[in-house]
């Protein structure tokens, strides 16, 4: 007994919790308090740049400033990488240049290019030209890249080491390059050229004796990508490696910067958020502090080309007004067919999509994606069309008052429309997004709404196609 109660209490919550604390509000507190700017800055450096970054849009303008003045440059910038470049454009330009400036100064390269490029550019000129000079060397490094090349999103953080040094001459290079670079968990490795020769890994490093000859625990097959390489490339081809970062070469392969697992990271959720996008039918990403103007602009085009074809679709549906008119039944299940085949065709595209992110696919294996997706289209269409030639059947027969030759006629043209949709769907959905990859148009272009659009001109031509063949000239249903 002592034993189920002992059970039953510590299944019970403690009481003893304290609630989480509200660091949002506390931070408020010492930034409206009248306490000295040094204990200020004291105390907003024990809580972390993320808890700092959350209550910005909390203060005021006048109170925002205040914090720029008494918070280093140094602070700043870690609590701007926790806000979207784009609010962070709008806190800057409360700022006075030089200020903003040496805050930019202190950013990461790569995210100090993002925050830029969301400055006008009169005033993104000024910015840059008051920048130190290592600072601004390498935002015009990065800025250089196309946003679709991967230099664009390396860093010029990391260490570099030439090869044949001691390990007291490789630990002295770390240690002097480390006060600038602190992204130290592996060294990369050159040669008396200064082309990429390899990585050195931190561990080894701190491990290997005086004696140890360094060169021999060099890594040679190190992974790198070149800084003009397209991103989709890249992701594809670093995505089975577990490094903390990726030696970024220029063409005379040179390092001249890193990706770290962050930028990785950064970088997939970027590609991943356009596919999406791209998915949904707009033409980019879209977020909740765009004006109406601006997300009318992203929607409208794909919304125009869908407008043109769900014209044709009615336009279509208008020349079979004659079966309609002698077996308005049909109309009822018109949802059914349009429905399901607008599943297969998205459920192919997806699966195609994601396959194509192998650029390294031979035609044998696109056509063997081909012939899969239309055994599994048809494969769906034969199970879900039987289950509707009994269902509907039963559903014509008793709900309706039909007779059971006329309920399994028109229920066994319903399963067979189905099927065919089905299939016919689950090629498209696949064919369609292997076009545009041929004709080098992202894949993702070949959105769920397009698809659908295309897939419902499938079912409805399938569906009262068949009604008319079947149903009116071989077994005349009609009234």
């Amino acid at each position: 007994m002592n034993k189920e109660f002992d059970i039953a209490q510590a299944a019970q919550p403690p009481q003893d919790l304290k609630p989480k604390p509200n660091y949002e509000n506390e931070i408020i507190r010492i930034i409206r308090s009248n306490i000295s700017p040094r204990i200020m800055r004291e105390k907003l450096d024990d809580y972390h740049p993320n808890d700092i970054a959350e209550v910005l849009d909390d203060l005021t303008s006048k109170e925002r400033k205040k914090l720029s003045r008494i918070l280093t440059e140094s602070m700043i910038s870690e609590i701007f990488e926790y806000v979207d470049t784009d609010e962070v454009g709008q806190y800057l330009d409360e700022l006075d240049l030089i200020k903003a400036s040496a805050i930019i100064s202190e950013m990461e390269p790569d995210v100090a290019v993002e925050i830029l490029r969301e400055i006008d550019k009169e005033k993104r000129n000024l910015l840059i030209d008051l920048m130190d000079e290592e600072s601004k060397n390498d935002v015009w490094l990065i800025a250089s890249f196309d946003e679709d090349e991967i230099g664009s999103k390396m860093t010029t953080n990391y260490i570099e080491i030439k090869t044949g040094l001691t390990v007291k001459q490789a630990m002295h290079e770390l240690v002097s390059q480390a006060e600038n670079n602190d992204n130290i968990s592996t060294l990369f490795v050159v040669d008396e050229s200064g082309a990429f020769y390899g990585a050195l890994d931190l561990k080894d490093l701190i491990t290997a004796r005086e004696s140890t000859n360094l060169d021999e625990r060099i890594v040679t097959t190190f992974p790198y990508v070149y800084g003009q390489e397209d991103i989709d490339d890249c992701i594809e081809k670093l995505k089975d490696y577990e490094e903390d970062s990726i030696p970024v070469l220029d063409n005379e392969n040179r390092v001249i910067g890193v990706i770290t697992a962050q930028n990785l990271i950064q970088v997939v959720d970027d590609e991943l958020g356009e596919d999406y996008a791209r998915l949904a039918g707009l033409t980019a990403e879209e977020d909740l502090s765009e004006s109406l103007t601006e997300s009318m602009r992203k929607r409208l085009p794909w919304l125009f080309i869908l407008l043109g074809l769900g014209m044709v679709v009615s336009s279509v549906v208008g020349t079979f007004e004659n079966v309609v008119s002698q077996l308005p039944m049909i109309m009822a299940f018109q949802s059914l067919i349009l429905d399901m085949a607008g599943n297969a065709g998205t459920q192919s595209l997806a699966v195609t999509i994601r396959v194509l992110m192998d650029e390294s696919l031979t035609f044998k294996q696109k056509l063997f994606l081909v012939g899969k997706e239309m055994r599994v289209g048809f494969c769906n269409g034969l199970l879900l069309g039987a289950l509707s030639f009994i269902l509907v059947g039963l559903y014509i027969w008793f709900a309706k008052g039909s007779g059971p030759s006329f309920a399994y006629g028109v229920s066994g043209c319903i399963g067979l429309s189905l099927m065919l949709a089905m299939l016919i769907s689950s090629l498209t959905g696949t064919l369609i997004p292997l076009f545009f990859k041929k004709i080098d148009v992202d894949p993702a272009v070949a959105s769920g709404p397009l698809i659908t659009t295309i897939n419902d001109l499938v079912a409805v031509v399938t569906y009262y196609g068949l009604s008319w063949i079947l149903l009116l000239n071989l077994m005349h249903f009609g009234q």
